[in-house]
């Protein structure tokens, strides 16, 4: 079955042209120009990702991303964003955002990262068929729900951030590179963005651990990457 995608988008020509790419490549296309369309619409379900607009009339794709989130069917979300302070961006995908491209950029890279999105989520659904919530310590992560419990309390993550997590969950003790995590996690080579594997393990760990300092769960190994940490390991 064809993946419908919603794009979110005011600038006519601009929807025309992601509309006649993403047709290209396989997908059906539904357009919304205005932000309190564009919610209405996404949030009448059906769609299997949104390309969404930072900045939109009406209503803002912040906002809009802030919607999605609360409800309980998850929807990947791509951004579009003519701003290019690194503020924008993290606040993007603090706010859930799966991935982002900032304006101008190139329409085929956003079809790849698009078709990265959907490799992701179908491996993603996969692995969950085996395995849907996760154990360790007092931390536990509920696949099937995209819920993470700290003693039995709620933990808000990030899309991303949560996708990190239980990746490192479903298989402790194996150490990764950043260039790995980032094909696993994010879906595709990130040439040069070896940064945003750190930047959002320092996030995540300030999320899920007593002192990010002493890490308990995302263990640094120096020299290598990364890796979640074992039973044995566990202090």
């Amino acid at each position: 079955m064809s993946k419908r995608i919603l794009v979110i988008e005011d600038d006519p020509d601009l929807g025309r042209l992601l509309e006649i790419h993403l047709r290209d490549a396989g997908w059906d296309v539904d357009q919304a120009s205005d932000g309190q369309e564009g919610l209405s619409r996404a949030l009448g379900g059906g769609h299997d990702l949104v390309v969404l607009d930072l900045a939109l009339p009406g209503l803002g794709g912040l906002e809009i991303c802030r919607q999605l989130r609360e409800r309980p069917v998850w929807v990947p979300i791509f951004m579009l964003t003519a701003r290019s302070a690194e503020i924008d961006r993290v606040l993007g995908l603090e706010t859930g955002a799966d991935d982002y491209l900032t304006k101008p950029f190139s329409v085929r890279e956003l079809v790849a990262r698009v078709r990265a999105i959907f490799r992701r989520v179908e491996a993603t659904t996969g692995a969950l068929s085996t395995s849907k919530t996760v154990t360790s310590g007092e931390l536990t992560i509920d696949g099937e729900k995209r819920r993470i419990l700290l003693s039995g309390e709620p933990v808000e993550l990030t899309a991303r951030e949560f996708d990190l997590l239980r990746h490192f969950a479903q298989h402790p003790g194996r150490v990764y590179t950043r260039a790995e995590l980032l094909d696993a996690v994010w879906g595709y080579g990130h040439d040069g963005y070896s940064h945003t594997v750190n930047s959002h393990i320092n996030r995540l760990r300030a999320k899920i651990e007593d002192d990010p300092s002493k890490p308990r769960y995302v263990l640094t190994v120096w020299g290598v990457g990364y890796k979640f940490c074992d039973s044995a390991e566990r202090k």
